[in-house]
């Protein structure tokens, strides 16, 4: 009876690493999408409707002027209408907002990183969604030592979830 449970044993362990790969999906899910309208500096629309959110940044709300015009117009020159990007989703696809959270690829830029890298936008994690936080803290990082963007303008005095929140000292 030991020869057969240890044979079972040893069954079991060789078929459910082979049931555990398979489970796991080998590419995160993506999908391509033809840019409409950009709102912002951290949402955007595709013509066929879909409203997409870039996963962990922020930028200036569209109040937070001139910072949130400026944002928006930074996004806009990567992101210009009739754009073909790439769209990749993490653990979380979705907001409470119906919007689809994805990091945006054109060709081999990762837009939410560029827009942080290049001062536009802010790291703003929401877990589980951080595939690829250390690349944006890196690039938040060489971003306010270089003085990039809205971080050589005080632009991020307020953060935008500080706007959001009510939280920021309005100036006279």
């Amino acid at each position: 009876m030991s020869i057969r449970f240890a044979g079972w044993f040893a069954l079991v362990l060789a078929v459910k690493p082979l049931a555990c790969a398979a489970q796991q999906p080998e590419t995160p899910p993506q999908t391509s999408c033809i840019v409409g309208r950009v709102a912002d500096g951290d949402t955007f629309r595709c013509v066929d409707g879909r409203r997409v959110r870039l996963i962990g940044i922020d930028s200036p709300e569209s109040q937070q002027q001139p910072y949130g015009g400026r944002a928006r117009s930074a996004l806009l020159e990567m992101l210009p209408s009739g754009a073909a990007v790439r769209l990749e989703t993490d653990v979380v696809p979705m907001d409470r907002y119906d919007r689809l959270l994805a990091y945006v690829w054109v060709g081999p830029t990762l837009v939410n990183e560029a827009m942080v890298r290049d001062g536009w936008a802010v790291l703003y994690t929401v877990p589980p969604n951080v595939k690829y936080v250390e690349r944006l803290i890196r690039a938040q990082n060489e971003a306010r030592a270089q003085g990039a963007g809205l971080w050589s303008q005080h632009g991020f005095e307020c953060l935008p979830s500080d706007f959001r929140r009510n939280r920021c000292v309005s100036s006279p």
